[in-house]
């Protein structure tokens, strides 16, 4: 009997390929296609490829046509906008750099693909990141980096279920993109015309400032940049339109060029100093996901991403006994931002990861 699966369908180039790919293995596939934002668009045939909105349904269902499978459309707007889109906005007002991306994964992408893998009675879920499961010695699997070292996305997945991942498949895990998009072309996706997802989905128009001042144009809120030395330099538009390490849009005429070192929420200021402020030789970690080890008593050594754009750097974890941990880096990084995601790795494996709470001020 074949061993069933449902396959996330975002309309991107990689989860086609990723149904294509079950398809030809010989499993029964199932596409469910997550509408987390914009109104399914009624017009899209008629659009170019990269103008049918975040989640390009109509995409999906093309791919599925062509692949001869069943899909569905489930429409999880309200779920999405409280879990990931409200985290977003209330975090960057709290003076905090969220990841949406880690969050939707956390929160409601997986967990809405299994909700649909157990209402179809499907043996699998299936997405088309850049991240691979491989076994262990006990045949657990343990979450680790896609081939494609330019395109790994296991940054954003840390926050998975632990026990969801022995139900979990990455087709296009160990694949290189040269590699996708020829089979991109031969289900009839144009290579040429359909673009990389973008970075937030939910903001298409313009950058998140844009959006929060739509979404919360309550934020907007003046009050002054200082420098590290407590001088007023000037004034600010609000502190959910700056974060750690921004030189641009600051609008302060200086001597030397100055960058947003930290923001104060509470307080409603912005500091902001010289590059070399942004360096820091540790930082705080808390609302931890750990995956594969089930917890962390001494100190271990691991490389570690502060961020995705980030190289993962040489780091000793040590755990706190509350919960947190502190990382200290052989080298100091840069603009360690409150909110923002660090995951540790050893090797290609993800150790797991949490939540930066405070970089200079962890002593």
């Amino acid at each position: 009997m074949k061993k069933t699966v449902v396959v996330g369908m975002s309309g991107g180039v990689d989860s086609a390929v990723a149904a294509a790919i079950l398809v030809e293995q010989g499993y029964q596939v199932q596409g469910v296609t997550l509408q987390t934002w914009e109104p399914e668009d009624d017009a899209a045939t008629s659009k170019k490829w990269q103008e049918r909105g975040c989640c390009k349904i109509g995409i999906a269902r093309f791919v599925a046509q062509q692949l001869g499978i069943p899909h569905q459309v489930l429409d999880i707007r309200d779920r999405f906008r409280s879990a990931v889109v409200q985290d977003f906005i209330d975090s960057y007002v709290a003076g905090l750099t969220p990841n949406p991306c880690v969050r939707c994964n956390e929160r409601v992408k997986f967990g809405c693909l299994m909700e649909a893998a157990r209402d179809l009675g499907a043996d699998y879920v299936a997405t088309g990141h850049y991240a691979r499961l491989l076994p262990d010695d006990t045949g657990r699997p343990h979450l680790h980096k896609g081939g494609d070292p330019r395109k790994d996305q296991s940054y954003f997945l840390y926050r998975l279920n632990r026990a969801w991942l022995s139900r979990i498949l990455f087709p296009v895990g160990g694949m290189r993109k040269d590699e996708v998009w020829p089979k991109a072309e031969a289900i009839g996706l144009p290579a040429d015309e359909v673009k990389e997802s973008q970075e937030i989905c939910f903001v298409t128009k313009g950058d998140y400032r844009s959006f929060l001042e739509e979404q919360a144009p309550q934020a907007a809120r003046p009050g002054p940049f200082v420098g590290t030395d407590g001088t007023v330099l000037g004034m600010h538009r609000g502190v959910p339109f700056y974060t750690a390490g921004q030189r641009r849009g600051l609008g302060l005429a200086a001597a030397q060029r100055l960058y947003v070192v930290r923001v104060n929420a509470p307080s409603n200021t912005v500091v902001v100093g010289p590059e070399e402020e942004l360096l820091e030789p540790a930082c705080l970690v808390g609302d931890l996901n750990l995956l594969s080890v089930d917890g962390l008593t001494e100190p271990v050594r691991a490389e570690v991403k502060v961020r995705y754009a980030s190289p993962a750097a040489p780091a000793t974890i040590w755990p706190l006994g509350d919960g947190r941990l502190r990382v200290e880096f052989d080298s100091p990084q840069r603009a360690l931002s409150p909110g923002q995601s660090t995951v540790f790795y050893q090797g290609d494996r993800v150790l797991g990861g949490g939540i930066i709470e405070a970089g200079r001020r962890a002593d």
